[in-house]
């Protein structure tokens, strides 16, 4: 069977994103010779490379919308809010430093209910992935991985924050919203500019106050917390919205009031972008909402208010539609697996990787049968039990007859399965039938796909690709 090769999506660059075409050293006409050509595209990359690379060091702190999840967020969909701090790193989870060289900052939020404290930091990529390098971070992700991989950075980090229960076994309580967030949940990033001066300020107030819970719902959670900090570094910059959420800080709230600061002053470096949720078996989080959102958009809270007040429910709509319409994916580019922004993927690259998905999964394979049906694949995987290779990279133990075959589950990792290479096809297909839904589509990376389908290519046997 030959493959189709799905070439991968080519940057825009600001000309083609305005529709005049590509840069000058893109029309090999506009040139008499090729080494001018040479010249003018060096100092092209040269000048793109230093606007970026002060632009990246400019924008050094971001607001985290997180989408809710489970069943809380059935019912409160406000979801979480949270500060990335690029120049900001955790000498502990309770105490802050200026990041040395090749840190890469930390997540900083206020929490219920984890040792009585407000406020704890997390380095940015086991905030997202409870692992440490980002080569480890799973392709596909049940609960029990998740749960595993939380486990073992809490036994290594977080033991002052959730000790061991006197039988040695894993604690109970919220602890774990402070690693792997996106298993759980799709998150909006919205940067915004500081200084190394305010940083270093903010770094001193909090290290001096004392870090104890008072936490409220109404007007001490989290979203109050990162309303704080943004306001700090830019005094008034977020606020409350009367109407659109009855006078409480609601994540999304600060996350439209810190765009429309960023529009107010466009010298300030500012990006948008999406985090996806981890592909996998864990339940995809669902859309985060403000307080007459809520009550407009849920029907257990709309139709009976409708029914015995209709006057009060009218007033919400007025409320909702005067101030409370926020799109937080608008405009907004991917977060893929290289931490890299990229666009989006596009309709007719869907449909072609969904067609050859679908071509080769048809095929005749030389495993069984039974290891190419979905199906199968997730009751394997939902049995293994995860554990770590050698190297430290995240493996699910999967039982092959009376075997026991440790299937890689990262990109460092997933072409190393010994015993029952189907294995690996199936969660590289698995992932990437998660990616290709028409819900995921509009969050996932045309990069990321196209990576994907790359690898699974690369774990089909040499004879399969050339049928």
């Amino acid at each position: 069977m030959q493959m189709l090769e799905i070439a991968p999506p080519k940057p825009l660059t600001p000309d083609a994103q305005a529709g005049r075409g590509g840069y000058p050293c893109a029309r090999p006409d506009f040139f008499q010779s090729t080494f001018a050509v040479f010249r003018f595209c060096l100092l092209v990359v040269i000048l793109v490379v230093g606007v970026l690379g002060a632009s990246r060091a400019n924008a050094a702190a971001a607001l985290l919308l997180e989408e809710p999840y489970g069943k809380l967020g059935a019912f409160m969909a406000q979801g979480h809010a949270a500060i990335y701090l690029s120049r900001v790193c955790a000498e502990t989870p309770l105490q802050l430093r200026r990041c040395g060289p090749g840190e890469s900052g930390v997540v900083i939020s206020r929490y219920n209910g984890i040792a009585g404290y407000d406020w704890l930091a997390i380095p940015l990529t086991p905030y997202l992935y409870a692992v440490e390098r980002t080569d480890d971070v799973p392709l596909f992700a049940n609960p029990k991985l998740a749960a595993f991989l939380r486990n073992q950075y809490r036994k290594k980090y977080l033991l002052d924050v959730a000790p061991d229960l006197a039988d040695g076994e894993t604690p109970g309580g919220n602890w774990y919203e402070l690693v792997g967030s996106s298993y759980d949940r799709t998150i909006y990033s919205y940067e915004f500019e500081t200084s190394p001066e305010q940083d270093n300020a903010l770094i001193r107030k909090l290290n001096s106050q004392p870090n104890r819970s008072h936490f409220k719902t109404v007007n001490r959670n989290c979203a109050d917390f990162a309303r704080g900090i943004i306001n700090f570094y830019y005094p008034k910059a977020v606020h409350r919205s009367i109407l659109a959420d009855l006078g409480m800080t609601t994540p999304k709230q600060v996350a439209k009031s810190l765009v429309k600061f960023n529009k107010r002053h466009p010298k300030l470096e500012s990006s948008a972008f999406i985090i996806p949720q981890v592909p996998g078996t864990i339940q995809r989080s669902t859309k985060v909402r403000g307080v007459t959102e809520s009550l407009l958009k849920t029907k257990k809270y709309l139709l009976p208010l409708a029914f015995l007040q209709p006057f009060v429910a009218g007033g919400i709509a007025v409320a909702y539609v005067s101030d409370g319409r926020f799109d937080p994916a608008h405009n907004a580019m991917i977060m893929d697996s290289k931490h890299e922004l990229q666009p989006r993927l596009a309709a007719d690259q869907r449909r072609a990787i969904s067609d050859q998905l679908d071509l080769l999964s048809n095929n005749a394979s030389a495993e069984p049968k039974s290891w190419r049906n979905e199906k199968t694949w997730r009751r394997l995987q939902a049995d293994a039990e995860p554990q770590l290779d050698q190297f430290g990279g995240p493996v699910l133990q999967v039982r092959v007859g009376e075997q026991l075959v440790d299937v890689g589950v990262s990109r460092e990792n997933v072409l190393r399965t010994i015993g029952s290479p189907s294995l690996s096809r199936e969660l590289l297909q698995a992932r990437l039938r998660e990616e290709l839904r028409r819900s995921a589509a509009s969050k996932t990376s045309a990069s990321d796909v196209v990576s994907d389908w790359k690898l699974l290519q690369k774990a089909i046997p040499s004879e399969a690709n050339s049928d």
